[in-house]
Parts: C-alpha cells; sequence; structure tokens
C-alpha cells in the first residue's frame, strides 16, 4: 500500500462529520475522538504490518479511490477505529454505567434521611453585625438538641465557649479536634462543627448554617450544599448575604421544602469618609490597616513601631490560638496596643474593637484557573465584608468608618462599596469516596488523579449546580501517585486541608503517605525527629514562617489521627507540642518588627528585598510587577528604581510613579511581571537588569521596535504568513 495514499483516506476519515457524530455517540468527545485518531493513525502508518481485515479495507480504499464504483468508502474504517479508542479508552466499554455513576443531576436524593422529613428553612439575611447569626444562635440554645456549622474553626470555638458559658452542653467538632462537654466522653446533643464535619445521619432540632453565601466558594462550596441539603433537622437556619435568598429559595424548591426570610439591618452607622489616611502619622486608636500580603503586613507593622506605637498583627496562616491572644492584645482598653495590621483574615471569626477600617489596598493578588498570580480589585462582597467589621455592636465604638491609605484609591473603594453585591448563582459539588470507588472498579488500572479527571467531564449538572475546582486535590493523588495506598486511604490523603504552596507541609504529607503504607505507626518520637522538636523562638522572618509550616504539619497530624487512629496514635502529645508551638510564635509575632530587621540585615547591602513563594508581592513590587511593554522606557525605569533604591527612597521615588500609572496597573496587572519573576528567583541580576534596560532603549532609538525600515515590515509580514501557515 502506498502511504501517502493510506495517510490521505485517513485524514479524509477523521474530516467526515459522519464520523464525528459516531464518535460522540460512542462517547468520544471532540478532545477524545482526536486524541483516538492521533494514536489510530500513528499505529496504522508505523506498524509494519496490521490484521489482514483492516488491510483489506485500507486497500480496497485506496484502490477504488476516485473510481466511479468505488470498492471501499473512508467511513468503513470506523469500526477499527472504535476498537482500537477503546484500548487505549477502557471507559469506553462501561461509558453508560460511568455516565449514570456521575450524573450530579439530583443532589437532594442523595438524602434520603433529610427527604424523610419535612424541614422548615429560615433565612436570616443581613450585612455584617447586623444580628443575623445572634438570632439563629439564640434559638440553637433554646432547643433539646442542635449543630451549629461554621466555615472557621474560631467560629466553631467561639459557639462551643458560648453554650457552655450559658450551661447549653455543647461538643466541638473540627477536622482537627474532638472536645466533649461531657467528662465521661457521652456525645452531647448540642455540637459546635466546622461545615465540612457536620453529620447528616444524626437528627436534631435545630441546625444553623452560617455564611451560605459560601455556597458558591469554588473549592469548599460542596460543604454547604451537602449541610443544606442533607441535615436532619427540624428547623434549618441559614445566615448570611442577602444575594444567596434566590438561589437558597430554587433548592429548597426542588426539595418541597418553604424558605421563610428575615432581613437585618446594620446595627450600627457605617460611615465611607471623605478623606484618605494618606500618612501613618494620622492614624488613631481603634484604626484597623487591611493589607492583601504578608510583605505588606510586616512594612506597615515595622513603619507603625517606628512611629512609637504599638500595633497587633493578624494574617490567615497564623494558628488560631495567635489570632485570638493578637485580637485580645487589640481589644483590650487597658493594653498600649491601640493599632491593628491585618490581612481580610479578620473578615470572619473574630471579635475586634475597630473604629475605623483603612484599606492599604483595594486590589487583591489571587491565583487564576492556569495557576498563575494575578491582581483584581477586591469584589463588593468583600468589601462589605471587611468594612462591616468597623463599629461593632457593644463595642467601646457606636459608629463605624471605612477609608483608604492613598487618596486615589479612595473613589473607587466607594464605587465598589456602593455596587450591589453579585447573586449567587449556583451551589458546588464534589464526588463523593464511593462514586470514586464505583469508577475505580470499572477502570481499575486508571490512576486516581484520572479517575477524578473523568469523573469531571462525564459529570452532568443543572444549571443551579457546578462543580467545585480538584486542582489541588489531583495535585496531592499525583504527588503519592507512586506510594502503594488502597483507594479509600489514597482518598482521604488527597482531601487533607493543606496549602499546596507550602512545600515543607507537602514534604511531610508525603512522608506521612509513605510511612502508612509501610504499616508502620507514626509514633509521637517519629514526627518529632522529622519536624526537629523542640524548636526555638524565631531569630527571623524565614524562622517565623516556617514555624507556622510546622503548626500546619502538626494539624495534617491530628487531621489523619481521626481518620487513622491505629496508624497516628500520639494525638494528645501533638496536641500538647502544637500549644507549646502556638506559644512560641506568639512570642515571634509579637517582636515582628525586630524579627523584620533582622532578615533585612542579613540580606546583602544594596540588593532588593527578597520575597520568598510563601510573601505574596508586596505593594512596591505590585506597582512594578505590572508594568507593561507599552509604557515604553518610562516604564523601564520605573522598575529599576523600585528594585534598585532601597527603604524609605525607594518609598519616596514610587510616590510619583504610584499615582500616574495606578489606574493602568489595574487593567494591565499580571502582565509585565518577568523581570520581578526572574529577580526573585535569581535567574536575573540588577546588573543584568540595567544592561537588558540599556539594549531595550538603544534597540528602540534604533527603530527595531518602532517605525522600521520596510525590509524590517516585509520581514515581519513573511513571518507572520509562515506562523499562520
Amino acid at each position: 500500500l502506498s502511504a501517502g495514499e493510506v495517510l490521505k483516506n485517513l485524514n479524509k476519515f477523521y474530516k467526515r462529520k459522519e464520523i464525528q457524530r459516531l464518535g460522540a455517540e460512542n462517547g468520544l468527545d471532540a478532545r477524545l475522538f482526536h486524541q483516538a485518531f492521533i494514536s489510530f493513525r500513528k499505529y496504522i502508518m508505523e506498524s509494519s504490518s496490521v490484521s489482514a481485515d483492516l488491510h483489506i479495507i485500507l486497500n480496497d480504499i485506496c484502490c477504488g479511490a476516485g473510481k466511479v464504483c468505488l470498492l471501499g468508502h473512508v467511513d468503513d474504517l470506523f469500526p477499527f477505529f472504535l476498537r482500537h479508542a477503546k484500548q487505549i479508552f477502557p471507559m469506553l466499554d462501561c461509558m453508560d454505567d460511568l455516565r449514570k455513576i456521575s450524573d450530579l443531576r439530583l443532589p437532594p436524593n442523595w438524602y434520603p434521611d433529610a427527604r424523610a422529613i419535612q424541614r422548615k428553612i429560615i433565612f436570616h439575611a443581613g450585612p455584617t453585625n447586623s444580628g443575623k447569626t445572634y438570632h439563629a444562635i439564640q434559638r440553637f440554645l433554646s432547643a433539646k438538641s442542635g449543630i451549629y456549622c461554621g466555615p472557621l474553626k474560631l467560629l466553631a470555638h467561639e459557639i462551643f465557649q458560648k453554650s457552655n458559658d450559658a450551661n447549653v452542653p455543647c461538643d466541638l467538632v473540627t477536622g482537627e479536634e474532638r472536645v466533649y462537654a461531657n467528662e465521661d466522653a457521652r456525645q452531647a446533643p448540642h455540637i459546635a462543627c466546622t461545615i465540612e464535619m457536620c453529620s447528616t445521619n444524626t437528627p436534631y432540632e435545630v441546625a444553623v448554617i452560617d455564611e451560605i453565601q459560601m455556597i458558591r466558594d469554588p473549592a469548599r462550596g460542596w460543604a454547604w450544599t451537602r449541610a443544606l441539603l442533607g441535615l436532619c433537622a427540624e428547623e434549618i437556619h441559614v445566615c448570611g448575604e442577602a444575594a444567596a435568598i434566590d438561589l437558597v429559595t430554587e433548592l429548597m424548591y426542588t426539595t418541597g421544602e418553604e424558605v421563610e426570610v428575615r432581613n437585618y439591618k446594620r446595627l450600627t452607622p457605617l460611615t465611607v469618609l471623605d478623606y484618605a489616611l494618606e500618612s501613618l502619622d494620622n492614624l488613631r486608636p481603634g484604626d484597623c490597616i487591611v493589607c492583601f500580603s504578608k510583605n505588606d503586613i510586616y512594612s506597615v507593622s515595622r513603619q507603625i513601631e517606628a512611629r512609637g506605637l504599638e500595633c497587633a498583627v493578624i494574617y490567615g496562616s497564623l494558628p488560631p490560638g495567635t489570632k485570638l491572644e493578637q485580637a485580645k492584645k487589640f481589644n483590650d482598653p487597658d493594653d498600649p496596643c491601640k493599632i491593628l495590621v491585618a490581612t481580610d483574615a479578620i473578615g470572619m471569626g473574630l471579635n475586634l474593637c475597630i473604629k475605623r477600617i483603612i484599606f492599604n489596598s483595594i486590589v487583591k493578588p489571587t491565583i487564576n484557573e492556569k495557576g498563575e498570580k494575578e491582581i483584581d480589585s477586591i469584589t463588593t462582597s468583600q468589601a462589605l465584608q471587611i468594612a462591616g467589621r468597623a463599629g461593632r455592636y457593644g463595642s467601646s465604638f457606636k459608629q463605624g468608618e471605612v477609608t483608604t491609605m492613598h487618596r486615589d484609591d479612595l473613589m473607587q473603594l466607594k464605587e465598589i462599596l456602593s455596587e450591589p453585591v453579585r447573586p449567587v448563582k449556583a451551589a458546588g459539588l464534589h464526588p463523593t469516596p464511593e462514586q470514586i470507588e464505583m469508577f475505580a472498579y470499572h477502570l481499575p488500572d486508571a490512576t486516581l488523579s484520572n479517575l477524578i479527571d473523568i469523573f469531571v467531564s462525564l459529570s452532568q449538572v443543572d444549571g443551579l449546580y457546578f462543580v467545585c475546582n480538584i486542582d489541588d486535590f489531583k495535585f496531592l493523588a499525583d504527588m503519592i501517585q507512586h506510594i502503594p495506598l488502597n483507594l479509600r486511604s489514597r482518598y482521604v490523603f488527597c482531601t487533607a486541608p493543606l496549602n499546596r504552596k507550602e512545600p515543607f507541609v507537602c514534604t511531610m504529607l508525603l512522608k506521612f503517605a509513605r510511612q502508612f503504607s509501610r504499616n508502620e505507626p507514626l509514633t509521637f518520637d517519629w514526627l518529632c525527629r522529622h519536624t526537629k522538636w523542640p524548636l526555638a523562638a524565631p531569630k527571623n522572618i524565614k524562622e517565623l514562617v516556617h514555624l507556622e509550616a510546622v503548626h500546619d504539619v502538626f494539624d495534617l497530624y491530628l487531621w489523619l489521627s481521626y481518620r487513622f487512629m491505629d496508624m497516628f496514635p500520639d494525638a494528645v502529645l501533638v496536641r500538647d507540642i502544637q500549644k507549646k508551638l502556638d506559644n512560641i510564635i506568639q512570642v515571634g509575632v509579637c517582636n515582628i518588627t525586630k524579627l523584620i530587621r533582622a532578615s533585612q540585615s542579613a540580606a546583602a547591602p544594596g540588593t532588593a528585598e527578597v520575597v520568598s513563594e510563601d510573601f505574596p508581592l508586596s505593594r512596591t513590587k505590585r506597582d512594578t510587577r505590572a508594568v507593561s511593554d507599552r509604557r515604553g522606557a518610562k516604564s523601564t525605569e520605573a522598575l529599576s528604581i523600585a528594585v534598585e533604591v532601597p527603604g524609605e527612597r525607594r518609598a519616596k521615588n514610587l510616590k510619583a510613579y504610584r499615582s500616574a500609572t495606578r489606574q493602568e496597573d489595574l487593567k494591565s496587572h499580571g502582565r509585565g511581571s518577568l523581570a520581578n519573576r526572574l529577580l526573585r528567583e535569581g535567574l536575573l541580576t540588577q546588573e543584568m537588569l540595567r544592561q537588558l534596560e540599556s539594549e531595550w532603549q538603544d534597540q528602540h532609538r534604533n527603530g527595531r521596535y518602532g517605525l522600521g525600515s520596510k525590509r524590517d515590515d516585509q520581514n515581519s509580514s513573511k513571518e507572520t504568513g509562515r506562523k499562520k501557515k
């Protein structure tokens, strides 16, 4: 057979609409069809011989091509193509079964116990500091039995304390901890838990689901969906933003349950000021500066203490105990600490006596779907959540105030706060262990990561739901794929709550899984040896960050200990050293400005501040990373100034630059960050950057990037033509 003729007919086969339609009917979507064809074509073209029946078909097609009476037609290849496709995609043989397993169109049917009772749904809607959760909790306390489901350990712990203080026995259940109200470890009729830990099998009189708007969260939304549809309670009290009312009402319509809405207004007035702070010299007692990166936290806190003021510091990766201590220090009227520097971690879970919220910035670093760092303006929901912390009802401040650090941010903040909150459109779903086990039964040779991919690609959801982001799950699945574990254990390890950007924590999970696979218990001594416990107080920021990572490792051990008690037997001892570590971290945070000075003095003089992956970009670096090529030489000059000039001089030089480029930054964030990234990763030095800048300017003057010669234009046109071809 002529290779050229065979290839030409194979390509005809691929392009035929009838063949693509047949492929779709047999479970081959466009992506799978393309991959299967590439493999099929390679098999035919590179094989020294093919089966006799396939050879006859190919011969008939090639010999009959162009003749009036065709001996064969390219469509005759389809049975051979489908047979080959099933060899490389085994799930095609059981596609109907897999589609049934991954059908997510009727989530209410997953909870027959909840469907067996008629539940009363009460939605407490209102902004921050409106008393909506208070009223729901009062009903929770008066019930014979109840469950509180919150997004944070701090919130669950607060309700646990409040209930027991009111002589209502209440247990605490989080992923890492079980605390019983009764000394004999009998389960109390009331439970305060993080929402992922709620039981859908235990009957209650009253259930409270807090922060219901998080049902749209791309990572955790499934937990709110599960609680709302599955809790077996006579009364379900839902608390959150009014933006979620319509979705909750529609979801309850599918279960045959009505929703009673109770609206609340803010209890204390909140005023957006007409002036920005502009200088830290204008700080007053009760002020809270909100930053969106650790570097900004460090920078602002150091500048505040340089002015002789004490400040408390709160950010997301701090242990809960340290956060509570810092909040207590700030709230204490007798403590000289009257200023708070915090991230958006204060938006939930902490009761703070704040008079004025000051946004250090209104743009926030995020990670997009491709895993790239982006910077975007905060949403109306985020702005209201944070701003609402000012002027808390019952505190010493009867009125809240909101402003920005910089004058040019204030107008945009007002616009953000004046916009309506976008309605919540869909609720999150996540594949269950049982569904993945059924997939594995049909596809025994597939990896867990592949099983998840196939599940998501085949899953069907209606318009009220979406499948949650599973990137973190897949990352852990790929990381431990080489370790021999049964599917259920592997699934549990992959759902462990950890930050995949923390290399030390990921490494420890890998060690946990490897030790577990050998059936060797992970003892207290083993853990101490691998975390180098005991640990000393931190001497610089890098050591403080490492201590926070070790605290997360202890959390991970405790989380696994409740799922594999025999293999993680020393939870009590680990909890004891975790409390000691919490105290060590508290000492470090109290001396944070000393740690910053130690970190900066350790850096080589004249070099840019070192930023690890654990530290998001600071405001200064944020401004420089948004520089794009179209700004020309001025932007390059500003970039070199930001990198080269140390300390206060750099900030002064950037002040004028920031004012001129802020609006452009918001439009072009994420582009032009290559220079900063190369500097951080050590692939580019300042000298190299200066040389590149010089070369770029020379080339610009010579017309290479501007109005070039006719010959350059012709070459460019030819190159464009080649690319299109």
